[in-house]
């Protein structure tokens, strides 16, 4: 029968498995070992394959997964999963926030109105229509004072008479043109209920039109060469704003890292001072716009200027007629605005940062420079002095019967309490002579430059050699080093550290500059003993008395 056939096959094949692994042994004359591939044991394997998949076919009851017991594990210990499928920690979805109407602008505002951007917007007006307006704006000023004054001589006929009068009321109408910018934005002040100097002119513009047209009708001259100067001044002050707010923005967008100017109330002796910060564009953008005091100032002067003009004008009218209102309403309105006021304030900012452009500075409009105006002071110290690199380390010179590692030690330990200019020459130099660390307690800083502390329960001075002798230290005869910092253990001095100090030119052109103004003055702080008023004049050669060096304490705390 079939089975009995299946059998017999079975059998046969058993005995070829039994047969193959006397062939290999004998065939390999090695030693079989664990890292060896057993050949002999694949066609076992895949009878028990076989016997598994007919066996399958014959029941219809589905085979049940074998039950592990308590202390058996899934897996053997000689075989591990390859890979595991870390179960990363679920987080949930972050919940829209609702921002308000009002912040999604301002937010747009800020996205949209980068230095980058505005430069370009500038950029594209130019400066080049204003030159021109202002140009021609000036050819109309001399030839209406001119006519002007040869009315005022006499020397103008009366047939001749109206026209220079129309030629005046049309010379007006050509100012107000080449102006059209100015008048649509104090119009569009006017609707956000703000006055300006741009609103007043527009109300002068609209005076003066009237007195022209007066001034046709009785053929007398109108106040057309008043109004075209405040004009040309108008649109000097506009090329100015722009020309400074296009060096601004173009400062801004150049700038790869920002550093901001801030002053600080009552910082030393009840003065403000002058600190330095991490600058940040959107700050700037949302300072530089904001009006200063001084324009708030103008703008009431102007408002309360025209109504009293306005208030004079009535006045005369009622008085004298309705021409003679216009004439001095037109006159007063004119002479209660002087022209040179457009560009009081423009004109200042404008030379000033044409300045601070050529050295990658700006200022945030008038809240810049109100806020550094006045008396200040402006903290320095041995950074700005001496950078990176300027202070070197010459030699050493030991006394006493101490051991070098330890006088280094004690120094280095002493001098890092400073945290001044020497504190990385003394690490580096402790570093590289692997002696014992300490700790100075109890640190007094000393007048004449110097400081003191206790490291290991005894007394350690450091120095120059003028401040140890007047602390009583005693020192041998026939040194002679420039600068130098001493270190006194107990009383006696124990070594001599020669320091070279390289000036650094901009940095002595800035402290020269910082100590050339009056309302200016620069505080050291930091700390650094070895910076003294003889020191830094032998240095840099500018009046130390022009700087104030605090005591060690109120120094700390200030710096």
């Amino acid at each position: 029968s079939e089975e009995q056939e299946q059998i017999q096959d079975d059998a046969q094949t058993e005995a070829a498995v039994e047969e193959v692994p006397q062939q290999t042994e004998n065939q390999t004359s090695g030693v079989v070992t664990d890292a060896t591939v057993r050949l002999d044991k694949i066609p076992e394997a895949v009878v028990g394959v076989v016997r598994n998949a007919q066996h399958i076919e014959d029941e219809d009851e589905p085979i049940e997964p074998p039950v592990l017991e308590e202390n058996t594990e899934p897996y053997s210990q000689e075989w591990e999963p390859e890979y595991e499928q870390p179960i990363s920690e679920y987080i949930p979805p972050r919940p829209i926030l609702f921002h308000s109407r009002a912040e999604l602008q301002g937010l747009k505002k800020k996205l949209m109105e980068g230095p980058e951007k505005r430069y370009y917007a500038l950029s594209e007006q130019g400066l080049g229509k204003l030159q021109w307006a202002i140009f021609l704006n000036l050819l109309v000023l001399i030839l209406t004072a001119r006519a002007t004054l040869l009315f005022t001589l006499g020397a103008i006929g009366e047939n001749r008479l109206r026209f220079m009068v129309f030629g005046q009321f049309f010379a007006m109408l050509f100012s107000a043109l080449l102006g059209t910018n100015l008048l649509v934005e104090g119009v569009a002040n006017l609707l956000h209920k703000k006055f300006s100097l741009k609103t007043m002119l527009v109300f002068t513009f609209l005076i003066c039109c009237a007195d022209g047209i007066m001034g046709l009708r009785e053929l007398r001259i109108p106040c057309c060469a008043a109004f075209s100067l405040q004009m040309t001044m108008a649109l000097w002050n506009e090329y100015h704003t722009r020309n400074a707010e296009m060096g601004q923005m173009d400062t801004m967008r150049k700038a790869i890292k920002l550093d901001s100017l801030g002053t600080v109330e009552e910082y030393y002796d009840g003065v403000k001072g002058i600190l330095r910060g991490k600058g940040q564009v959107e700050d700037f953008m949302d300072t530089y716009r904001q009006p200063a005091k001084l324009e708030k100032v103008q703008s009431v002067y102007a408002l309360v200027a025209l109504c009293i003009s306005v208030a004079t004008g009535i006045t005369a009218g009622v008085l004298h007629g309705l021409s003679a209102g216009i004439q001095v309403a037109a006159v007063t309105t004119l002479a209660a605005v002087p022209a040179t006021m457009y560009v009081s304030l423009s004109r200042p900012l404008a030379v000033l940062q044409q300045k601070l452009h050529a050295v990658g500075t700006v200022l945030c409009g008038w809240q810049g420079v109100e806020g550094l105006s006045g008396k200040v002071m402006f903290p320095i110290d041995h950074q700005d002095l001496f950078p990176a690199g300027t202070v070197k380390l010459n030699g050493v010179k030991f006394f006493g019967e101490r051991q070098p590692d330890e006088i280094i030690a004690y120094a280095t330990a002493l001098i890092e309490t400073d945290g001044g200019m020497l504190a990385p020459l003394f690490a580096h130099l402790f570093d590289s002579r692997n002696g014992m660390h300490y700790v100075a307690e109890n640190r007094v800083s000393y007048e004449g430059g110097g400081i003191g502390a206790e490291v290991c329960g005894e007394p350690v001075l450091a120095g120059s050699l003028h401040f140890l002798r007047n602390m009583g230290v005693e020192t041998p005869e026939g040194i002679r080093v420039n600068q130098a910092v001493c270190v006194a253990i107990n009383g006696e001095l124990c070594g001599l550290f020669a320091i070279s100090y390289e000036k650094d030119r901009d940095s002595a052109a800035g402290l020269v500059s910082l100590c050339g103004y009056r309302g200016l003055q620069p505080v050291l702080v930091g700390g650094d003993f070895m910076l003294t008023e003889k020191f830094i004049y032998d240095r840099f050669g500018v009046n130390a008395k022009r700087i104030r060096i605090p005591d060690g304490e109120a120094c700390l705390e200030i710096g």
